[in-house]
């Protein structure tokens, strides 16, 4: 197994990709710390019915106090972090023109800010052993800001949209991603990125995504991020740090 025996956080776990992330991690032999506001009771089932350990700690990653609490938890219980997957986020699907700044603060708050939070929370961790894996969940919609709005669309048509929150929040975690692995790398700690594109999820259900016209012309599955995430979690991307890797059917090449 890649991950015999190591010790992974994954934030947003209960469903969607934080949950096949989970899981790919656990089958690869990762003892797993589930953190979400949902409930988590089934992701855990799984997680044990592999006979790995799991944790599942409710955790509000825009909060310090809640994210330092489950850090310390986690090395309570396991003694060591080697895997961070900061997965945690909201969307909200409104026009500009309509966006509080409430739903803005929540989608910045969930995706960059918690992002932010966990990887200082474990960061003195990993440098005292002088290794870790930090992958964060981004978006291609942080790198090119979404699909491209229709002049007679006006308001009412770009409601399906992903937000400039959410654009603005992923293109965030981008260039952390890249900071962090500039400060991270000379102490063994590789931190990267996936960015995926439309993927079958909760969050994108009743929302139509023009995959016809991809090279692989389907929705991704969460299961397609998660095996990226094990290949970022595993000693196979020893030589990758400050990468962010689309996973979206050949939506965007760079």
């Amino acid at each position: 197994m890649k991950l015999k025996d190591k010790v992974a956080i994954l934030t947003g776990g209960a469903r969607g990709i934080g949950k096949a992330c989970a899981i790919a991690l656990a089958k690869e032999g990762a003892h797993v710390c589930v953190t979400d506001i949902i409930p988590m009771e089934e992701v855990i089932h799984e997680i044990e019915s592999l006979s790995r350990q799991a944790l599942g700690i409710r955790t509000d990653v825009s909060k310090k106090e809640d994210v330092l609490n489950m850090v310390a938890h986690v090395i309570e219980t396991f003694g060591k972090i080697d895997i961070l997957v900061n997965n945690a986020g909201t969307c909200q699907r409104v026009p500009l023109e309509e966006l509080t700044e409430e739903l803005w603060d929540k989608d910045l708050n969930t995706i960059l800010k918690g992002t932010f939070f966990c990887t200082q929370a474990v960061y003195p961790y990993m440098k005292e052993r002088g290794f870790g894996k930090i992958i964060n969940i981004a978006s291609i919609s942080g790198k090119i800001g979404g699909v491209v709005s229709k002049k007679g669309d006006g308001v009412e048509g770009k409601r399906g949209r992903s937000g400039p929150g959410y654009a603005a929040a992923k293109g965030g975690v981008i260039a952390f991603t890249k900071w962090m692995a500039k400060d991270a790398g000379c102490y063994g700690i590789y931190v990267n990125a996936v960015a995926p594109g439309g993927i079958d999820t909760e969050m994108t259900k009743g929302y139509t995504y023009p995959v016809e016209d991809l090279p692989i012309s389907r929705m991704g599955k969460p299961e397609d991020v998660a095996q990226v995430v094990v290949f970022l979690a595993s000693d196979a991307s020893n030589y990758i740090t400050g990468q962010i890797i689309n996973v979206d059917g050949g939506w965007v090449m760079d």
